[in-house]
């Protein structure tokens, strides 16, 4: 048995990089991509290969098996172990030299594949492989799997790219294996000798056979490469320190050509004759993949045919002799690189995408990735569709039809005993089915937990028998990931979901996408880790945290892990009073970024509102929630009392100033913003209400626009009624038998029962976890609001957070009360009320170039398109960067937030606004995104309301 505290001891003595024993690092590693969950004892992220060895040493010394991990996106359970796990993440990821005369670089294990393409392409250069993962997998990841990609028909797997590798085994022995025996540990040659007619017939012949170890590399003829033989072992034999891969030359440009056929079982057939014309990549997936609205061809799939070229107009040649050679649909060819991005995240979404049925319904991994010969693919998917109809089962096959290679995930039932046992039986006959086609079980991502059990299935017993005798030359203490290829643990064995609670979580939201069940809603995340990426590109958010700390528990992937953990409370053990979850969802912005950017949808916005909802139920909550949590009610007796200039002279203290940050949890480097000293709705009575004829639109006076920002109220109403909408405001009096409309009572006993209230949509209480209160202002809301919801009126919202609050949160939260879905059915945008309510008005126009950030609540939730046509319709060129600007309403101003919120005001917003020429108008629709600029950059931004308002008024 082993003593886990002499196991630590021993380990923080030897090792110099990071040792923890946590319950939160421990369970950041229970799960990789796959179905299965392993807890670790622990993870140790070594700082060279001298930290490797020695980790190995004290392992060894105790009998803890070691796992290797790059960035845990594997699909078939193989990042995942019971001993110590090595992060190679933290420290030993860097690029530490690169050839571009000689092609080749040096690389360590934990350096992400994206980073590896950045610094090659200056030279024109890229590493031949590109999984979907690209972001975020790593090459010792890449290496351990074998990896290979949309472009394996023109650059092969990754074992095609490895030159040589360093490796520690688990006994110590440091080698460089290479070709010709180089590196090979003792015995190897021998028994490869030995075996020399098993090596030659055995082995199925096809461009993606991952399955087992590639013992035929070492094989006389093909160079006896110990280095290949190594690659898609899953850390079986030894441990990664370092890698010497081969570039490839990029081409100049690029044209994709996207072929339309009838079904996927047509783009299959179709794919293998299309290789002749020397296609970069030969993808394929079915419409049940592709959102709504993509602009494909139409068809019921597609293959992605991508060309290269010296120049655009090479490409487009070699992509229309293409499209001359199939037999399609339809066609479109792309050279736009923009729109070709565009479509490439279609494909690689699917990973997360295939998750959900289209009727909402959960599918897994598990038969992601088998492999056929090309030219079998179509015969071997029809049989594919077959065999799951006669299990009952569903499923989207997509992939690598160029290969052969399909990926699909299926909605197995892994819940249950019956639907556990009818994912076992799925498999051996899926595997026999694919043996017949002349395939192998993995063609990309390994045998894992998944498939290894499985492998004599495909090479005979003798063949398995042989990888467990390699095994043991180079792992004879069976120390490194041991139940993965070899004495393989059951396939239907430690699957994530056995451990999470059978009923439903008593919860406050809704989940209408998950049948209101918080763990299904949990079992969202699966682990493709679209979070965990070090920059974004285009409109997307997620997610900011993780980019500003690098750290896994500030990823959405982590914090739903720590939720999963949560839920089965074998790691964490104090469900919803757990601190290491409260700690995780510390730095959560509540962006909603993962809302949208997540293949899958996990929104941790929501599951933080609602952790922190249980977590503080009874208990004080910190200072900041009192403070800003509650800032409607702060604000409104200021307002009342008229004492917004008393406030901002205190205010601008000094030393008032920090005590009342300190009373109020707020950062120290934070500046309290000045409180208006005219109400946006005091403005309002004065200018005499409502004027005008047109249709009328009901303008939400929000908190920060009433008391923060009345200009953009102002501003907001000037171009509505200039674009011929008659404008008012919500009703300010509740009634106490009747309605009262508009303010105005249609009787005097209504109005002398009437109780005066103002609209709110609840933020602030919804992101610190003040359900309870944010329902009781929510319900008086709708009582205030019931007048207007009797209309046709749309509620137009200018704050994006506010709007998004109303359009989910609000329906959500009271899910129990359908005038909270009638009123997220009337909530616009600003743009969006100019588009529908006047489309036949034309804005002024400014001819000028715009910068700043789109909001991230309007990317996650609103949808940006109305906002860019009246942009551009106004004469306001260029866009808007995306990412979140750090301040997130209450996070950035919250005591220890300040260093996170100014790291991701750095990540993309900053950068763009100093980047921008002089002339260009800096936009920024939400308080916390304009309050940012100003405390960080000292730019003044402004609503876009603001910029067209002041347009007009200067004629």
């Amino acid at each position: 048995m082993t003593d886990h505290r002499e196991l630590l001891a021993g380990l923080r003595a030897a090792v110099r990089g990071e040792v923890d024993f946590t319950a939160t690092a421990r369970a950041l590693t229970t799960m990789d991509a796959s179905n299965y969950r392993r807890v670790p004892l622990g993870v140790v992220a070594p700082r060279d290969a001298d930290d490797v060895a020695a980790a190995l040493s004290v392992c060894r010394t105790h009998g803890v098996p070691v796992v290797p991990r790059g960035g845990g996106t594997s699909i078939a359970g193989q990042a995942t172990g019971t001993g110590v796990v090595l992060d190679f993440t933290r420290h030993m990821n860097r690029l530490l030299s690169l050839d571009p005369e000689a092609r080749t670089a040096v690389v360590q294990p934990g350096l992400v594949l994206d980073r590896l393409q950045e610094a090659a392409a200056p030279h024109g250069l890229r590493f031949g492989p590109d999984p979907s993962t690209h972001s975020r997998c790593t090459l010792g990841g890449m290496i351990g799997n074998n990896s290979c990609g949309s472009h394996s028909v023109a650059w092969g797997t990754t074992a095609d790219s490895v030159r040589e590798l360093a490796v520690v085994t688990p006994r110590g022995e440091r080698l460089r294996p290479g070709r010709d025996w180089s590196g090979a540990p003792a015995g190897l040659r021998d028994l490869v000798d030995g075996e020399l007619a098993r090596l030659r017939t055995g082995f199925p012949d096809l461009p993606r056979r991952i399955s087992g170890y590639a013992v035929d590399a070492l094989l006389p003829e093909r160079g006896a490469d110990v280095a290949r033989s190594l690659c898609g072992s899953e850390g079986t034999l030894g441990v990664l320190t370092e890698a010497v891969v081969d570039l490839v030359r990029a081409p100049r440009a690029r044209a994709l050509a996207v072929l339309a056929y009838a079904d996927e079982s047509g783009a299959a057939q179709a794919a293998a004759g299309l290789l002749p014309y020397r296609p970069l990549t030969v993808e394929g997936m079915a419409a049940d993949l592709v959102p709504s609205g993509t602009d494909l061809p139409r068809g019921g799939a597609w293959l992605f045919v991508e060309t290269g070229g010296d120049t655009e107009a090479e490409a487009r040649a070699r992509a229309e002799r293409v499209v001359r050679a199939a037999d399609v649909l339809g066609s479109l060819v792309v050279t736009d690189p923009a729109r070709q991005r565009a479509l490439w995240r279609v494909r690689e979404d699917a990973s997360g995408t295939a998750t959900r049925m289209p009727d909402g319904t959960e599918a897994w991994p598990g038969w992601e990735d088998c492999a056929v010969p090309p030219a079998r693919l179509g015969a071997y998917l029809r049989d594919f569709r077959a065999l799951m109809a006669d299990h009952g089962l569903r499923g989207a096959p997509y992939g690598h039809f160029g290969d052969g290679c399909v990926h699909v995930r299926i909605d197995f039932d892994l819940l249950t005993a019956p639907g556990v046992a009818r994912f076992r039986s799925f498999s051996e006959e899926l595997a026999d089915l694919v043996v017949s086609h002349g395939g192998s079980l993995s063609g990309e991502h390994g045998d894992g937990r998944a498939r290894a059990e499985l492998l004599p299935r495909m090479y005979g017993d003798e063949t398995v028998a042989l990888f467990a005798r390699v095994k043991a030359v180079w792992d004879p203490d069976d120390l490194l990931n041991p139940g993965v290829l070899v004495r393989p643990a059951p396939l239907d064995a430690d699957l994530r979901f056995s451990v999470l609670p059978r009923e439903p979580v008593d919860v406050a939201f809704g989940y209408p996408a998950d049948g209101g069940d918080f763990s299904a809603a949990v079992r969202r995340c699966v682990g493709v880790a679209t979070c965990r990426t070090a920059s974004v590109s285009g409109p997307a958010v997620m997610c900011p945290s993780f980019r500003a700390t690098g750290e896994e528990q500030h990823s959405t992937r982590g914090r739903a892990r720590l939720l999963h953990e949560m839920l089965a409370g074998e790691l964490v053990t104090d469900g919803w009073r757990s601190t290491e979850v409260r700690d995780a969802l510390d730095l959560c912005l509540s962006c909603k970024g993962c809302r949208s950017d997540c293949p899958v949808g996990v929104d941790m916005a929501t599951y933080k509102a609602e952790f922190l909802h249980h977590h503080y139920a009874g208990r004080r909550r910190p200072a900041a929630h009192y403070a800003m949590g509650r800032l409607p009610e702060w604000l409104g007796w200021v307002g009342r009392t008229r004492s917004a200039g008393a406030v901002n002279a205190l205010a601008s203290v000094g030393p008032l100033a920090d005590v009342a940050k300190r009373l109020g949890g707020i950062a120290g480097e934070r500046e309290i913003p000045r409180v208006a000293e005219e109400t946006f709705t005091r403005w309002w009575r004065r200018r005499g209400g409502p004027s005008g004829e047109g249709e009328l639109v009901v303008l939400w006076p929000d908190t920060f626009t009433e008391h923060l920002s009345p200009s953009v109220g102002r501003a907001a109403v000037r171009v509505l009624e200039a674009a011929g909408l008659r404008v008012a405001l919500p009703p300010a009096l509740r009634p106490g038998s009747r309605p009262v409309g508009d303010a105005r009572s249609r009787s005097a006993l209504s109005l002398l029962t009437a109780r005066r209230g103002r609209v709110c949509c609840g933020l602030t209480y919804i992101s610190t976890g003040q359900l309870d209160r944010a329902r009781t202002v929510l319900r008086r809301t709708l009582d205030l609001l019931e007048p207007v919801l009797a209309t046709d009126a749309p509620l137009v919202v200018l704050e994006p957070s506010c709007a998004a609050a109303l359009r989910t949160d609000a329906p959500e939260l009271l899910h129990d009360d359908p005038r909270a879905a009638r009123l997220a059915a009337r909530v616009l945008t600003f743009a969006e009320t100019l588009e529908r309510h006047a489309p036949d008005w034309t804005p002024p126009v400014l001819d000028r170039p715009v910068t700043g950030q789109t909001h991230c609540h309007q990317h996650a939730v609103l949808g940006e398109d109305p906002d860019r046509r009246l942009r551009a319709a106004a004469g306001l060129t260029g866009e808007l960067s995306g990412g979140c600007c750090g301040l997130a309403g209450n996070f950035g101003f919250e005591k220890g937030h300040y260093e996170v919120s100014a790291a991701c005001a750095e990540d993309r917003l900053l950068p763009s606004v100093r980047e921008a020429p002089d002339e260009a108008v800096v936009l920024a629709d939400g308080f916390s995104c304009r309050t940012q600029l100003e405390q960080l950059a000292g730019v003044r931004g402004r609503h876009l309301a603001e910029v067209l308002a002041a347009a007009l008024d200067q004629g």
